[in-house]
């Protein structure tokens, strides 16, 4: 029988989670070797949506290139040895951290060849790393090529692209034009695709010019072909000993627990919420501070605060928080999740929204217990250690009383547009038998009439976000699955939910549980991938009116 591409890039999709693991144990390999082999081949194969050109022989895909840089340390691209590592103690160093601004981890620059990147956010972590890395070596392996002439012989555009970089290096003025004509030649692309781009990293501030990047890529890539310099990745003991074993998933919960218990909110109704660290300060207390009566009102005070307007009232409303029972729980566990406590009994106001009040019994006056978004498989770990009991210093153990549980975050969206919201009824963890049907006490009804596309159904939880092409896509959305969206948390959050509700019975067995999303992008639309740009203002609306309707449902 002849497999269809979406067969065959499911089968992709699950030998690269398979080899990625084995490499894992293994400790390191090379990724132009023989161990290396099968994620290249795999990739190109699976071919994502977010790496465009990646199967092309000569060209260099771009805007890929670009969202990969955003996410690896500055400098990477010039290391031939890189070691994934686990929190071992260099932040006590005098190495200077490197941290992307799209992907939150502390990496160090040891020395000239090598790159130590701390991975303290699980397994999605790993494999989303070592994704964009397997990308960055094909596409050195495509510069190597356009580099040399029909004979193997370095050609004159790689010369003189070497002295370019060596003159920006230096700090030396150089014609870009002419940069460019040079580069176009070694990447494959016309002048004005090349030109596009160098403007494009050159506004970027987190990763190095084009110029530099491609050389370097091609400099290693020739280096290990001429000289026998081998390019490598390995993973540290102390990495491979603790991922899967919640250490610091434990470490945060534990710290966070031991603050709501040092200000005695471990008793009271407690409503988790995962999300940004903005909308619901800016809502709850926009409203209470600012006498801000309803979503459009909230949406504006909101617009103004995102585009740093003239007067916008963000330090106000952050000021009035502070002095009415808003705790910030800042993270030192390396998770990069942090916190914020709001307790309703330290609000001088007596509600929340208008017309929705808190109760007036101390006791059951609730607090709402904010985390920053949680990355793939790292959101099991985390709520599952958050939701287990706290055992206090004196011995006893304290249940949380967990009346909801809310997720709201940001996915891909397969029958609507960037900006639309999705409202998922289960979620189905890509590659496995695993899914995860609910009653989300959100509906598409609760959305409805505030112009914005809004869609109900199934939610496939992937492996990675660059590990996606159409292919797969329409199979999820057009088969019986009739997938409306993917993301990377859902499942590992009900899992988590699930097993501590009803076979743990760490908290109630009716907890609530609210998910909604809002589209950063569509995979299936060229132009509208993750890879064409972040959402920007028009992130904004979906995101102020998942946070007030989460907000309605779980006080009202």
């Amino acid at each position: 029988m002849n497999r269809t591409r979406a067969q065959e890039s499911r089968a992709a999709i699950e030998k690269l989670y398979i080899t990625m693991r084995h490499l894992f144990m293994r400790g390191s390999y090379k990724p132009m070797g023989v161990s290396g082999e099968s994620l290249v081949e795999s990739l190109l194969v699976l071919s994502p949506e977010i790496y465009g050109l990646l199967a092309q022989d000569e060209k260099i895909e771009l805007e890929g290139l670009l969202y990969v840089m955003e996410r690896l340390p500055r400098g990477i691209e010039e290391c031939r040895y890189i070691r994934l590592i686990s929190r071992e103690g260099y932040e006590n160093s005098t190495f200077q951290p490197i941290i992307p601004a799209k992907r939150r981890r502390s990496c160090y620059r040891v020395d000239q060849d090598q790159m130590y990147v701390e991975m303290t956010r699980g397994r999605s972590d790993i494999y989303d790393i070592l994704t964009h890395l397997t990308f960055l070596y094909v596409e050195s392996e495509k510069i190597k090529k356009n580099g040399a002439d029909a004979k193997g012989r370095i050609g004159l555009n790689w010369e003189m692209l070497g002295k370019i970089v060596e003159k920006e290096e230096n700090g030396e003025e150089f014609d870009r034009e002419v940069a460019c004509s040079y580069l176009s030649h070694v990447i494959g692309r016309t002048f004005d695709e090349t030109h596009d781009a160098v403007m494009k990293f050159e506004a970027s501030p987190h990763a190095n010019s084009l110029f530099r990047i491609v050389y370097h890529l091609g400099n290693l890539a020739m280096n290990e072909g001429t000289e026998g310099k081998d390019r490598e990745i390995s993973f540290s003991a102390t990495l491979r000993m603790r991922v899967g074993h919640h250490v610091y998933g434990e470490m945060w919960a534990n710290k966070i627990k031991a603050v709501l218990f040092q200000h005695k909110l471990i008793g009271r109704p407690i409503h988790i919420v995962s999300a940004n660290l903005h909308s619901f300060v800016n809502t709850i207390y926009g409203h209470q501070a600012l006498g801000l009566k309803n979503f459009e009102e909230i949406e504006k005070v909101a617009m103004d605060i995102s585009i740093n307007a003239k007067n916008n009232k963000a330090k106000e409303i952050l000021a009035y928080a502070k002095a009415n029972g808003f705790i910030e729980v800042n993270d030192e566990s390396g998770t990069n999740i942090h916190v914020q406590l709001i307790d309703t009994a330290g609000m001088s106001e007596e509600t929340i929204l208008e017309g929705v009040s808190i109760p007036k019994d101390e006791k059951k006056k609730p607090v709402i217990l904010v985390m920053d978004y949680a990355f793939g498989e790292q959101a099991y770990e985390c709520f599952d250690e958050l939701l287990k009991p706290y055992e206090g210093a004196d011995g006893k153990i304290y249940p949380l009383d967990v009346v909801s549980c809310s997720i709201m975050g940001k996915a891909g969206i397969l029958t609507g547009k960037k900006g639309d919201i999705m409202i998922p009824d289960s979620h189905v963890f890509e590659g496995t038998a695993d899914n995860y049907p609910f009653k989300n006490e959100l509906t598409k009804k609760d959305f409805e009439g505030f112009d914005l596309g809004v869609c109900q159904g199934t939610m496939f939880t992937v492996l990675g976000t660059s590990l996606q092409n159409k292919d797969v896509l329409k199979y999820l959305m057009e088969s019986s699955w009739q997938a409306i969206g993917l993301e990377m948390e859902g499942a590992h959050y009900q899992k988590a939910i699930q097993s501590e509700s009803l076979i743990r019975q760490s908290i109630r067995k009716n907890v609530k549980v609210l998910y909604a999303y809002y589209a950063s992008d569509n995979p299936l639309e060229t132009g509208s991938t993750l890879a064409s740009g972040a959402l920007g203002m028009d992130g904004v609306k979906p995101t102020y009116l998942i946070t007030y309707k989460i907000l309605e449902k779980i006080f009202k």
